[in-house]
């Protein structure tokens, strides 16, 4: 499939198919990753027990994905968790398999035996080469976290979504300490649109109990801020202010089908609702009860898929991706999951904000320098000021993109046009004014004084920002400059006009009216030959000079730029 970043012709969705995806590449005028070849990049590494198993944020690599990402676009992030060896790897490069397909089956086709070829029949191999690193064994294979190179683009009519999968280090090892295990969960949780929780068999007691501790400081943050912003108001029994978006508990080798996974998919799927039902249904222990509420505070979201076994050769260490091996009922639960998944994306939110980019990229470094002293989870106040700086961030640099770039249309360095000044203040404050609204909205949460600073040091970029608009724009002032020529040519009128005077007025005997008017003749002489040779060694000049006379004349009676009113 042929790969292209969408370009200005292509962000235009009004007639494009909701849910069409394609795989593109960059342009060779964009920056690329330093992979020439899609591949796993780790953004995350963890330490040893030497320095507390510390968190390393590798922002280069995170950068070089995001990068790629078209301006304007929202991202969506899918990241799996989960046991170690239970198939986390393997499930992501069955992702991008269905993802790298020319047609990867968005249109729900259910059961019907005359659809068209499926995807997967068209895939040969799911080898640990083509996507994510996997092997058979009992041996784990990915540490840290890992981000695929290349984002997925997703045309919908709602807006458009770049989609970015995330895999994690195995859990439960013999390696991975319990604060390591809950800081991979909570950071991972805290990056991800939607969360994948990747159990074996079935939902056990143990893996509600870990989700719930896993998620606990994301609801202790959210009460912190409710308590910070309106004492009176329980915002944790709001879906928009749950800390985290979706989890799906994806249950592995499923065998308690009444079909043995052959039924119809809808009559699969009642199963899996019922089954999740069954699991999070209310408890009369309390410490049970707990644990379900303590999720369902958590994520906006929950939901349920369960998938048959792979087939006895998959399991085997020798076993390298081929998917003729693979059990077909497998693939027909994976076919209906994947869309799924794929089908129902959601942007990445942060208290109620759908998140560009280049605002990603603020809240992970700052998630994960939570845990750069070591793996153990941080007090909710400190999660929710980290939060809530990296929202100061985004909203200064929202903000000033909004003042600048209107600024920039009037008087940037690519403009030729001089605009008066009175205009050029006016725009100013026009636009200053729009930034302040725009830092208004997304600045709503956290510490008041320190959004207050923050404001305070965007107005000051703000004002720096016009001191250098108003010297680049005095730059192409039509009138300066003047000097150069206007004074040399008064002292050549001056002299020629008081040389005809003295000559005029003065007697033929006079030495002293001759000596004067030799004088100035001599003057005005000098000064014609030295315009002479700065016309010769400035003729570029003033040919540029004429060019902002013209300007100048436009602007000041041809009507020039006329700014935006109050």
């Amino acid at each position: 499939m042929t790969q292209s970043i969408p370009n200005e012709e292509t962000a235009d969705i009004s007639n494009t198919n909701s849910r069409k995806i394609d795989t593109p590449t960059t342009n060779k005028d964009e920056e690329k990753p330093s992979n020439s070849t899609p591949s796993p990049l780790q953004i995350v590494k963890i330490g040893t027990e030497e320095d507390e198993y510390a968190f390393t944020f590798n922002e280069s690599n995170l950068n070089s994905v995001l990068s790629q990402v078209p301006v304007g676009w929202k991202v969506s992030v899918i990241s799996v968790v989960g046991a170690f060896r239970t198939g986390k790897s393997f499930l992501l490069s069955w992702f991008l398999q269905y993802l790298n397909r020319e047609c990867p089956g968005l249109v729900d086709n259910g059961d019907d035996k005359d659809a068209k070829e499926k995807w997967y029949e068209k895939v040969g191999s799911v080898g640990p080469e083509s996507g994510f690193h996997w092997l058979g064994g009992v041996e784990r294979q990915t540490t840290g976290i890992w981000m695929w190179s290349e984002p997925f683009y997703v045309k919908r009519d709602n807006g458009d979504l770049a989609v970015l999968l995330i895999d994690t280090q195995g859990m439960f090892d013999h390696e991975t300490t319990m604060a390591v295990t809950a800081s991979i969960f909570g950071l991972s949780t805290l990056i991800s649109s939607y969360q994948i929780f990747n159990v074996d068999k079935r939902i056990q007691e143990d893996h509600l109990q870990q989700l719930a501790l896993f998620s606990e400081y994301g609801r202790m943050a959210i009460s912190e801020e409710t308590k910070t912003s309106s004492p009176n108001k329980d915002k944790s029994k709001d879906n928009k202010n749950k800390p985290f978006q979706h989890i799906d508990f994806l249950v592995r080798d499923w065998q308690n089908f009444d079909c043995d996974g052959e039924g119809p998919i809808p009559k699969l799927e009642k199963e899996m609702d019922d089954y999740l039902d069954h699991v999070i249904d209310e408890r009369a222990a309390k410490d049970l009860q707990d644990t379900r509420e303590q999720i369902n505070s958590c994520f906006s979201s929950i939901e349920c898929f369960l998938m048959t076994h792979p087939g006895r050769d998959v399991t085997k260490k020798k076993y390298k991706g081929e998917v003729d091996l693979v059990d077909p009922t497998f693939l027909r639960l994976l076919d209906r999951y994947c869309y799924k998944v794929f089908g129902s994306l959601k942007p990445k939110m942060i208290q109620g904000r759908e998140l560009m980019a280049a605002e990603l990229l603020a809240y992970m470094k700052a998630y994960a320098n939570l845990f750069a002293t070591g793996a153990k989870f941080p007090e909710a106040s400190t999660m929710l000021e980290a939060t809530a700086t990296a929202n100061n961030v985004n909203a200064t640099h929202t903000s000033l993109e909004v003042y600048k770039s209107g600024m920039d249309e009037l008087a940037g360095a690519n403009c030729t046009r001089y605009v008066r000044q009175e205009d050029l203040e006016t725009s100013h404050r026009n636009l200053m004014k729009d930034a302040t609204l725009v830092f208004d909205d997304m600045a709503n949460f956290g510490n008041p004084r320190a959004i207050e600073e923050v404001k305070g040091e965007l107005m000051n970029d703000i004002f720096q920002s016009y001191e250098l608009y108003c010297k680049i724009n005095e730059g192409r002032n039509p009138f300066s400059g003047l000097e150069i020529v206007i004074v040399p040519l008064i002292i050549t009128v001056v002299s020629l006009i008081m040389r005809k005077f003295t000559d005029y007025t003065c007697s033929d005997w006079s030495q002293t009216c001759k000596a004067t008017s030799e004088v100035l003749a001599e003057t005005s002489g000098i000064v014609f030959f030295f315009l002479i040779i700065v016309f010769a060694t400035k003729a570029r000049e003033f040919s540029d000079f004429i060019k902002k006379l013209k300007t100048g004349y436009d602007a000041v009676f041809g009507g020039g730029f006329k700014p935006k009113a109050d």
